[in-house]
């Protein structure tokens, strides 16, 4: 099977694939011309990477993860834990936007945005606090 037709049915694009490729994810065989000849397996390999990919696992966990996946005498002890590390920093990041939006929303609320120059957001920004007066 082609780069085209393992591209369209693994919903990755080719230039993704090729660089799976020479990061060492996957080894398609090679025909004797050089072409690329990709098997079921490789589809399937490459879907995995693309499902774990879109849940935001890192390129070493899909290593670590897609070794699980072929190790049949794994313990999923320790997939959980790759995952549960992956689900902490996750929530982590929200957290973190979550204060980023409060914080924001703040200053947008306190901003009368009108004609007059004081403006709490590019206080804030400048490192003053909203409630400073100019000196």
């Amino acid at each position: 099977m082609n780069i085209g037709s393992v591209s369209a049915k693994s919903g990755l694009p080719a230039k993704t694939i090729r660089y799976y490729e020479e990061i060492g994810l996957i080894a398609p065989d090679r025909t004797p011309n050089g072409y690329r000849d990709f098997s079921d397996t490789h589809v399937h390999k490459l879907t995995f990477l693309h499902r774990a990919r879109s849940l935001g696992f890192t390129i070493e966990d899909c290593r670590t993860l897609l070794a699980l996946w072929e190790d049949k005498a794994r313990a999923s002890a320790e997939v959980k834990h790759i995952a549960q590390d992956h689900l902490a920093e996750i929530e982590t990041k929200i957290a973190d936007l979550m204060d980023m939006r409060d914080t924001l929303a703040h200053l947008v609320d306190t901003c009368a945005g009108d004609h007059r120059p004081d403006c709490p957001i590019l206080k804030q920004l400048s490192g003053e606090t909203p409630d400073e007066k100019e000196a």
